[in-house]
């Protein structure tokens, strides 16, 4: 009895030796959280820089192709509201399909989630962001990260003419305290001439009743997706949403943890298009791309990432843009999983 008593003893010491070591070590990567640095983002990018020779810049809108490939950026904005950035930090480029979370949020804010998502659906999808997926068949797209639910979202923002696109266009204006944000119009008029599969979702949505406006509705979709931003506006895109919609510098007109959680949601479910659930798995953090080359991330309650890499992989996202999230996510534990 006296050596089974020993012997459960100094297990138990043991294991409770491995749970100390183990918190040791858990809150040592939290802390170290506070060691981010320009140097060590500087050390990321250069790591994965050339994944852009593997990677092709969008081309089937004719502006996007004019991108160079070699452009590269990445920004940090910490739990304080500081900004950390490296590389090509006043490259500016188009939001694209970024642009679909502010819209959402816009949406959200005026009719309710009930409301937008009795139109739409919260699914995920193994198809393109550009994919039709169920629209022919139930009339709804799957969720409104994909083109289809993104143009749906945007017509429900009210407003006519152009009032709807300005809503957004402020509302990131706001969220980055960068007034002198706008839309190019040469990558706007590129979108509008080329974009005839987007215009085929918006008439088969108003042939179903979804919606009832006329062109002017799509147009502020190509507008908004035009918006020009750098790396750094999008980390604090990414920081807003992460600090349940609470602004870099500390202002809280928009705060609000219910819309905050569901573009996170979103983001996590759908952002990365039909590779989120792998992105999930490896990186584990709400995300958005664009075919513009830029990613926006929201690490929950600690800080917002946007990188800037226009070579895109097969699934529209940056190619070297993810590789660099991935590294630092690994090297500060990040992931929310």
């Amino acid at each position: 009895m006296k050596k089974n008593s020993f012997l459960f003893s100094a297990k138990g010491i043991l294991i409770a030796g491995f749970l100390s070591l183990n918190t040791v070590m858990y809150a040592q990567k939290t802390a170290d959280l506070s060691t981010i640095s320009e140097k060590t983002l500087s050390s990321i990018l250069e790591k994965n820089r050339n994944y852009y020779t593997l990677g092709k810049v969008a081309d089937y809108i004719p502006e996007l192709g004019k991108m160079d490939a070699k452009a590269i950026a990445f920004s940090v904005v910490d739990k304080t509201g500081k900004v950390f950035s490296t590389g090509d930090v006043q490259k500016k480029f188009t939001m694209q399909s970024i642009s679909k979370i502010i819209a959402l949020m816009a949406a959200v804010k005026e009719r309710g989630e009930a409301n937008v998502f009795d139109k739409m659906g919260y699914f995920g999808s193994d198809r393109p962001f550009n994919h039709f997926s169920n629209l022919e068949t139930t009339g709804k797209p799957l969720n409104p990260m994909m083109n289809a639910g993104a143009i749906l979202t945007t017509s429900l923002i009210s407003g006519d003419g152009e009032k709807p696109f300005l809503k957004v266009l402020d509302m990131v204006r706001y969220i980055t305290k960068n007034t002198t944000i706008d839309y190019s119009k040469s990558v706007y008029e590129s979108e509008k001439s080329t974009g005839h599969r987007n215009r085929g979702m918006f008439y088969i949505m108003k042939n179903s009743g979804l919606i009832s406006g006329n062109e002017d509705q799509l147009d502020n979709y190509f507008k908004q997706c035009s918006i020009e931003v750098t790396a750094e506006d999008l980390a604090k895109i990414g920081y807003f949403f992460a600090n349940q919609c609470v602004r870099f510098d500390g202002d809280t007109q928009y705060k609000n943890a219910d819309v905050a959680q569901l573009i996170e949601s979103q983001m996590l479910t759908a952002g990365m298009y039909e590779f989120s659930g792998e992105y999930s798995r490896m990186v584990g953090l709400p995300s958005k791309s664009g075919v513009g080359g830029g990613i926006t991330v929201s690490v929950p309650g600690k800080m917002g990432i946007g990188v800037f890499s226009p070579a895109l992989d097969q699934h529209g996202n940056s190619l070297a843009g993810y590789h660099i999230i991935l590294d630092l996510a690994k090297q500060y534990n990040l992931s929310i999983f």
